[in-house]
């Protein structure tokens, strides 16, 4: 699989009517609209076909440096674990070339649990089942609600945004349903999905040693990944794992 990120400012019409045209959850509308919101668009490849993309924009809140998520979406197909592990894996690692000597909050939207499996590399994850959240904690929820301009309807307590918060989130469905934690679930419960409500959701990102092996060559004009994934399951925090099947 082939992963390239550049400055979305560089799309044509026919970029983004190949998103639109993918089969996930953003027609064109949406995918036009992230084109002039986010700094930076990645595709994911197989061969010459689009299994994947996604937007986010690497900046900083409230001093802190974050990679905020505007929207991914995964082409439904059958390897498409891989495509969702190589998308983020070029998050994660932007996030660690850009503030080597720092921590970096990563920070996006969901409207299904099964999506989380997007953040499945990392622990520290809020909000997550048995822990109560603190003041910093619940800031960020707020600081990335102003960003994704959602603040009004966002309430700090569920960390969800209750209505006409869908211009972007992590469009992901597994092949198979995982099992999945009650206590997961019930982040979802207050989420109006046809309202336009969302959770918000942001985490640390990995730390050099958990950063999976990248590969870069530079063109003169996008920065190509080739990213070698690991066979196997990959590390996941036992705060968010699946129950067993």
């Amino acid at each position: 699989m082939k992963v390239v990120t550049r400055d979305a400012s560089a799309l044509t019409d026919a970029d983004l009517d190949e998103f639109a045209s993918m089969g996930g959850a953003f027609d064109i509308g949406a995918v036009s609209k992230a084109k002039d919101q986010w700094v930076l668009a990645t595709t994911a490849r197989e061969g010459n076909t689009l299994v994947g993309f996604m937007f986010l924009t690497l900046e900083r809140l409230g001093g802190t440096p974050c990679v905020v998520m505007g929207l991914l979406s995964v082409k439904r197909i059958a390897k498409r674990d891989g495509v969702l592990r190589g998308l983020m894996t070029e998050a994660f690692h932007r996030a660690l070339m850009a503030f080597p000597d720092e921590d970096v909050v990563i920070g996006a939207r969901f409207v299904s649990a099964d999506a989380l499996e997007a953040f499945a590399p990392v622990t520290d994850i809020i909000p997550r089942p048995k822990h109560n959240a603190v003041g910093e904690q619940r800031a960020w929820g707020r600081r990335l609600a102003r960003r994704y301009a959602i603040e009004p309807q966002y309430d700090q307590a569920s960390f969800v945004a209750k209505s006409n918060a869908q211009s972007g989130f992590i469009d992901y469905v597994p092949v198979k349903k995982a099992k999945i934690a009650a206590d997961i679930l019930a982040f979802f419960k207050p989420v109006n999905v046809a309202k336009g409500g969302v959770l918000i959701v942001h985490c640390r990102s990995p730390t050099r040693r958990h950063t999976l092996t990248v590969t870069r060559r530079v063109t003169s004009r996008v920065r190509v990944w080739a990213i070698r994934l690991p066979r196997g399951p990959h590390r996941t925090g036992p705060s968010m794992r699946h129950s067993p099947r």
